[in-house]
């Protein structure tokens, strides 16, 4: 039986600029698509969920730059850059969340937004394994990263549509404004992690 010959870093590299254009097309349709879920239902899950997507088309399109002239300097640019916007996604979520809980404003009912997230719950997990695997194999920690928030991104659109439905059919409102302290907690830890990648390095489950 003939062995399967490994892709070389070219054909490897293609294959993840794909992946990276697959993900940032779903986030930009999705930008649009949960800015209007939001504002019809009031609904802060849903609006940092779309934050994450604009921070999702950011770092798609910081990998894409970084995989066309792979080097040890963009590396660590791309990964801060990752970082930075994680973490003003954090604040915003903080201060969003917390005003909602301060205010008790209920958010509406959002059909839209439950369809979407788990559309986007079964795409970005296919898109995170293709990506973790890719960058398994090119030893590339920049697209490996970017897998892993593609990965958190998926369980993020199942914790929103777990608010979203605990809103809707148990009339729990304020499911939907601590699905969003979900993304807070996420948008922390990655943003550190990706500041850091020396701690993520060194740490060997996290490799």
């Amino acid at each position: 039986m003939r062995s399967i010959p490994e892709p070389d870093n070219a054909t490897l590299v293609r294959r993840g600029i794909i992946l990276e254009a697959a993900t940032l097309g779903w986030n930009i349709v999705g930008v649009v698509v949960l800015a209007i879920a939001a504002i019809a239902a009031r609904s802060v899950a849903l609006g940092g969920f779309g934050l994450d997507s604009l921070i999702e088309i950011g770092a798609s399109t910081v990998v894409i730059w970084e995989l066309r002239a792979t080097d040890e300097g963009r590396q660590h640019l791309a990964l801060r850059m990752i970082g930075v916007a994680f973490l003003v996604l954090s604040c915003y979520i903080a201060v969003q969340g917390t005003l909602v809980l301060c205010f008790r404003s209920r958010p509406h009912h959002s059909p839209t937004g439950m369809a979407w997230t788990a559309l986007t719950a079964l795409v970005m997990v296919c898109l995170a394994a293709g990506k973790e695997r890719t960058g398994r194999q090119l030893d590339n920690l920049v697209l490996r990263t970017e897998g892993r928030v593609t990965f958190v991104d998926a369980l993020l659109a199942m914790a929103v549509l777990v608010g979203l439905l605990l809103n809707t059919f148990a009339g729990w409102w304020w499911a939907d404004p601590l699905a969003g302290y979900v993304i807070l907690i996420y948008g922390v830890r990655e943003g550190w992690a990706a500041l850091h990648p020396g701690d993520r390095m060194s740490d060997p489950e996290r490799r």
